[in-house]
């Protein structure tokens, strides 16, 4: 396992629900993010409130910056998603740093292997140990769309 960036001076990670800025992830995440654009609030609090969820905050101003989202059984598996960082902030390693975060969160736990999908930071989530399926022929997909 790679070692986990540090994050920039000035901010912090935290899983406590009661600091998340909903209205800003919804924000986000249904009208900049290729993966999540349209999503309904209603949709995007039940995803929240059934998820491990990570923030990632300015400590002078307490503002949320980057957010990220896990689905596990804290068991066997994991799905990373939702990843975003504000524009704001981007190219300050916040992002690497929050998923190297997230990974290290979920390492006492276990798991077989956490997933994710990804159009285009497959870099990203290189340096902190992330790979193509060995296999993807395996893996299936029930889709409602």
């Amino acid at each position: 396992m790679t070692d986990t960036p540090p994050l920039p001076d000035g901010y912090e990670i935290s899983t406590d629900p009661e600091r998340l800025d909903a209205d800003r992830v919804h924000r986000w995440l249904s009208t900049d993010a290729y993966w999540a654009t349209g999503r309904p609030r209603e949709k995007q609090e039940r995803a929240m409130a059934g998820s491990l969820n990570f923030g990632v905050y300015d400590t002078g101003s307490g503002e949320q910056v980057a957010y990220a989202r896990v689905v596990t059984d804290h068991a066997t598996f994991a799905w990373l998603c939702d990843v975003y960082v504000d524009p704001s902030v981007r190219g300050k390693s916040i992002g690497t740093a929050l998923v190297g975060a997230v990974r290290d969160h979920l390492a006492p736990f276990g798991l077989r292997r956490i997933m994710l999908a990804t159009a285009d930071a497959h870099g990203v989530y290189a340096k902190l140990g992330f790979e193509p399926l060995a296999d993807p022929g395996i893996w299936m997909a029930l889709v409602f769309e």
